[in-house]
């Protein structure tokens, strides 16, 4: 088939990937003008680790990990209160900390590096509109031109314009959890540790800090709030949400002075409300969605870059296997995932985040308490160790969509 990706992510990269393995034509096209190789720190968990692993791309990806050894509860003297290290016995449930911590940016480029050769590229360029009918559909991009394609698949992250094509008028999809999150990167200082700082603040809000290289450093702020302001600021421009979120956190205490100083100048800057994407279906025609366009699970998840992987390998299997009946395919696709989905998103419960966000200093220092004895007693450590399952639960990965030697 003729296929034609929009977005040039996780997602859409894997789902590439397995699709020119078994002799289709795919075209992806990225907005951005060049590779967006860009982003925070991301992790693999569970069926992600395994859907890499079948890629042949797991080497690739402990190559680039990135040291973090595990998760501190500090004070407002940067005194760790408790820390629940890795899980690194490779059985077992990841903890806070996976085993497979990458930047985004780095498995962006390990896919494109394994895709290059097979797949066409646009960059510059999105999908602006389409139309279809039972035969093809007619893509319509932002220079102008138009494209006919056997299939669309919108790979085109949390935000995704061809979600908002396929659905219904006026119809949300997020399913919103009352926090919100921005992220920045600056010069790394020498008692930045390869441990990831958590700094709870009163009212609501988190301070994290974590070191992904020797140069730089990873600050995130998170807060609950469910104003007005706090939904519509994430569209804002650039030096608007900078001032909203310094606002926020000038009282905060800790290195916040020394973290919006970093703001003005960080090469990186990125805000977003913490939500998942729920949707009763994921196709329509000879359009269907995968990643984060169909089920973003949201970064409480844990599991939301495994997710586009997992996505991709079903997607992409289904079509194979049913080159000839596309609605088969598509239809099977969404039954085979949606269990896997449904229990990745059901690992975020808001009740749960708020413990984890207290009101008072009280609170936090209560927090603190129950889970520096958690830590004494080893419980974070044995738990992972000895649980049966990852997030993803007892879900099985279907067989590999293509052989990885037709490459």
């Amino acid at each position: 088939m003729r296929v034609l990706v929009a977005g040039g992510g996780v997602a859409g990269q894997a789902t590439a990937f397995w699709l020119t393995r078994d002799g289709h034509r795919v075209t992806v096209v990225e907005r951005f003008p060049a590779l967006r190789a860009t982003g925070a720190q991301v992790d693999l968990r569970g069926q992600g680790i395994e859907a890499v692993s079948r890629m042949g791309l797991l080497d690739a990806v402990r190559g680039a990990l990135v040291d973090e050894a595990g998760v501190a509860f500090v004070d407002a003297r940067g005194k760790a209160k408790a820390t629940i290290t890795a899980n690194t016995s490779g059985k077992g449930r990841q903890t806070l900390t996976s085993e497979y911590e990458i930047m985004r940016g780095d498995l962006v480029r390990i896919l494109h590096g394994a895709t290059k050769n097979d797949t066409e590229y646009v960059f510059g360029k999105s999908v602006d509109g389409f139309e279809q009918d039972e035969h093809k559909v007619i893509a319509h991009f932002s220079d102008g031109s138009s494209g006919v394609f056997d299939l669309l698949i919108g790979a085109d992250g949390q935000g995704s314009r061809i979600r908002r094509a396929l659905l219904p008028q006026g119809f949300d999809p997020y399913w919103r959890v009352g926090i919100h999150m921005a992220y920045w990167f600056i010069p790394r200082i020498a008692s930045d540790s390869n441990i990831r700082d958590t700094y709870m603040v009163p009212k609501g809000r988190q301070i994290m800090r974590r070191s992904h290289n020797p140069t730089e450093t990873q600050v995130y702020f998170v807060m609950r709030e469910e104003s007005e302001e706090s939904s519509t600021i994430h569209r804002a421009p650039v030096e608007r949400q900078q001032e909203f979120w310094a606002d926020r956190f000038r009282d905060a205490g800790w290195q916040t002075e020394r973290f919006l100083e970093g703001m003005k100048t960080s090469p990186f800057f990125y805000s977003q409300e913490i939500a998942q994407v729920r949707i009763d279906t994921w196709s329509k025609g000879r359009v269907v969605l995968v990643g984060d366009a169909a089920h973003c699970a949201s970064p409480y998840s844990g599991m939301g870059i495994s997710g586009g992987l997992v996505g991709a390998h079903v997607l992409a299997g289904e079509i194979n296997r049913h080159p000839g009946d596309l609605p088969t395919a598509l239809a099977n696709y969404d039954r085979t995932l949606r269990p896997f989905v449904d229990e990745i998103q059901s690992e975020v419960n808001p009740r749960l985040l708020r413990l984890g966000m207290p009101i008072t200093q009280r609170s936090i220092d209560v927090f603190q308490a129950i889970t520096a004895l958690a830590c004494f007693l080893h419980v974070p450590e044995l738990t992972a160790r000895f649980s049966r399952e990852d997030r993803g639960g007892d879900w099985q990965l279907p067989a590999d969509p293509a052989p990885i030697s037709a490459a």
